[in-house]
């Protein structure tokens, strides 16, 4: 191993050694405990120190890195108190996720390190949206993330590298190939030579480094990221390494070759590192030891701390106020002057005053900027705006949700338009696991609205009109949002707008050109979580949202004789039990309508728990109403059939009659 030190003062080299062994000392004591039991998993770096140490120290304080399950060179790099380091591998309070997740599944805002999730891939897009924020902010900073050679395959890295090109965001890509996913050999991991590779087909500069060389790494990235910083672009770095131990401990390495695993120690990065600085006299004998020596006693020291932490405690409640950031809402009142417009007219103006209201609120989607979106909601919005805040996206749902979620963590707020609600299923996977879990893990926002226009009645067949909120209104920490009326529809975008949790914002196609209201000029809030009450009576409530309730109120139009309470949900996450209960108790008949298919939507659980905490209230069965269990067809007369429009009116008169 050649080591080229021109540039690079005696004092920086003597630096990197001692960031080195810092995690080797740390990884050898955590082998120990494991042994013993008192830890419960570990990954192991051992022999990959250089890549971690070197990019971290080649990057700025203040400049976002995220790091992988192996880059302890990284935490310890950015001097992050060892003892809330092995409080985070314990589980303890001093750690930064309160017990809630393991290893380095954490992220910190103090050191600037965004932690990863198991998925791997969403990560990189994560780092996309931190740079993009970096690049609003025209602040010269640089955003690293890393990956493995097997997260390579993920759909995720393709998307993430592809938009950070489009947008030329100063991202650097460092991929540690270390020659096993898990089990899995890179030669069963991918076809073409290198993985530099990849970079050519997204017109990325790309570099293949010896990732065990620790002077090679710090200068190349140390001169990659000053240019970087003076001209913006994503820059894509293969390491060469190797894992010398298990994915994790318990997975061994008996499926690699011994005379692999020989040929890589021969490069073992601190060994023939150490060797370097001892023929430059930089180390000698005596001080190897008494760097070991101080640190050994620094990691006993913080052990002892983290040993005699109790272990955590938390209640219910605890736990349960933590899913989301505390939001304190402020109801604005709506001026006096009004006009009379559509669901989708109401949409974009409330759009539209929120990025007047907040400098920092991008909306990206497919075809948002000068096209204006399929449903016209953000037409003329570029002139306004700008492309800069308004933004064309590749075709790639999953990568521009998680760059949503790093242009929130950088101090953005967004708003993603999925094209058709149905496309979310590309995208599904940062939402349920990086917006949703966020705060809940290590109490970091997710300050993002994803528009999900729904919704069938408009002839789209079963790729355009699925109304799947219930794929979300399940997953803890989200909000789910579905207006039914434009007056509704202005003030709650507002106000998810505001709040700094994610936001499933359902608009239903059917209604945008038909649904008119008097809607306030200027902006307004409206409480997320309070249902609405339509119409009130004394015989039975009806309960439902988007496009049931004006299914609903077009049978009680047609039926006047029928006493009803019309409760329009407005929000299913969270849910106004409460109006729900009251009026059950009042009525004692419930009926619940909805455009999803009947088996797992919400309906079912209004009906549970309405059995549940107001059974004694009841006079009748609780009725649920839904379309029918298949895909949504495309011609008008099975369309009619599968929703539950004209089926209700005859369920309502049965359950009245029960």
């Amino acid at each position: 191993m050649e080591f080229n030190n021109e540039t690079i003062s005696s004092e920086e080299q003597l630096l990197l050694y001692k960031r080195m062994i810092k995690p080797r000392l740390i990884e050898e004591k955590m082998l120990i405990l494991l042994r013993q039991g008192k830890i419960s998993k570990w990954f192991s770096g051992i022999g990959q120190e250089a890549i971690a140490v070197g990019v971290t120290s080649a990057l700025q304080k203040n400049e976002y890195i995220l790091p992988m399950h192996r880059n302890l060179g990284v935490f310890t790099t950015r001097d992050i108190p060892l003892y809330r380091l092995f409080s985070q591998w314990q589980g303890k309070a001093n750690g930064f996720t309160k017990g809630r997740d393991r290893s380095f599944h954490f992220g910190t805002q103090e050191f600037n390190i965004v932690g990863m999730i198991s998925h791997l891939g969403p990560q990189l897009g994560v780092a996309d949206g931190i740079a993009l924020a970096n690049k609003l902010k025209d602040n010269s900073k640089v955003t690293a993330v890393f990956t493995g050679e097997g997260a390579t395959s993920e759909g995720d890295f393709h998307e993430a590298l592809n938009v950070a090109a489009v947008w030329q965001l100063p991202v650097l890509f460092c991929i540690e190939n270390n020659g096993y996913g898990l089990s899995t050999p890179t030669k069963e991991q991918y076809y073409c030579e290198h993985l530099v590779d990849k970079g050519i087909g997204y017109g990325i500069e790309s570099h293949q480094i010896d990732g065990n060389n620790i002077l090679e790494v710090y200068g190349k990235v140390t001169k990659l990221c000053e240019s970087i910083r003076k001209n913006p672009r994503p820059i894509l770095i293969e390491f060469l390494t190797f894992r010398m131990r298990g994915h994790e401990e318990a997975s061994g390495t008996a499926y690699v070759p011994n005379s692999l695993l020989d040929e890589w120690a021969k490069k073992d990065p601190i060994a023939n590192y150490e060797a370097f600085l001892k023929n430059n006299n930089i180390l000698t004998d005596d001080l190897i030891a008494t760097i070991k020596a101080d640190f050994k006693a620094e990691i006993n020291d913080n052990l002892q701390v983290a040993f005699d932490e109790p272990a955590i405690t938390s209640t219910i409640e605890n736990e349960l106020n933590d899913v989301y950031k505390p939001f304190n809402f402020k109801a604005i009142t709506p001026t006096d002057n009004v006009k009379n417009i559509r669901l989708v007219d109401a949409i974009s103006e409330g759009l539209k005053q929120a990025m007047d209201k907040y400098e920092n609120l991008v909306i990206m989607g497919q075809d948002v900027a000068e096209y204006g979106g399929v449903f016209k909601i953000t037409e003329g919005f570029v002139a306004e705006f700008g492309t800069e805040r308004v933004r064309n996206t590749p075709i790639c749902e999953s990568a521009i949700v998680s760059t949503a979620m790093g242009l929130s963590i950088n101090g953005h707020k967004a708003v993603v338009e999925m094209q058709f609600a149905d496309f979310v299923s590309s995208g599904f996977n940062p939402i349920v696991n990086l917006l949703a879990k966020s705060h809940y893990r290590w109490a970091e926002k997710a300050d993002v609205v994803v528009r999900m226009p729904c919704g069938g009645g408009v002839g789209a067949g079963p790729f355009h009109s699925q109304t799947n909120e219930a794929w979300f209104t399940k997953t803890p920490g989200l909000k789910v949002v579905y207006p039914a009326f434009p007056y509704d529809a202005k003030g709650l975008l507002a106000t998810a707008i505001e709040d700094p949790n994610p936001v499933l914002f359902f608009e239903h196609k059917a209604l945008y050109r038909s649904v008119y209201q008097d809607v306030p000029e200027g902006y307004y809030t409206l409480p997320i979580g309070k249902a609405s009450l339509i119409k009130e009576g004394t015989a039975v409530t009806i309960v439902s949202y988007g496009a049931g309730v004006h299914w609903a109120l077009e049978s009680l139009e047609n039926t006047p004789e029928i006493s009803a309470d019309l409760i329009d949900l407005r929000t299913l996450t969270p849910l106004d039990k409460e109006a729900i209960y009251t009026s059950v108790k009042k009525t004692g008949r419930i009926i619940i309508l909805q455009e999803d298919s009947m088996f797992g939507g919400i309906a079912s659980d209004i009906s549970a728990m309405v059995i549940e905490d107001c059974f004694e209230y009841l006079d009748a069965p609780v009725k649920r109403v839904a379309s029918i269990e298949t895909p949504i067809p495309f011609a008008k007369d099975l369309e009619t059939k599968y929703q539950p429009k004209q089926r209700f009116i005859t369920e309502l008169k049965k359950l009245l009659a029960y």
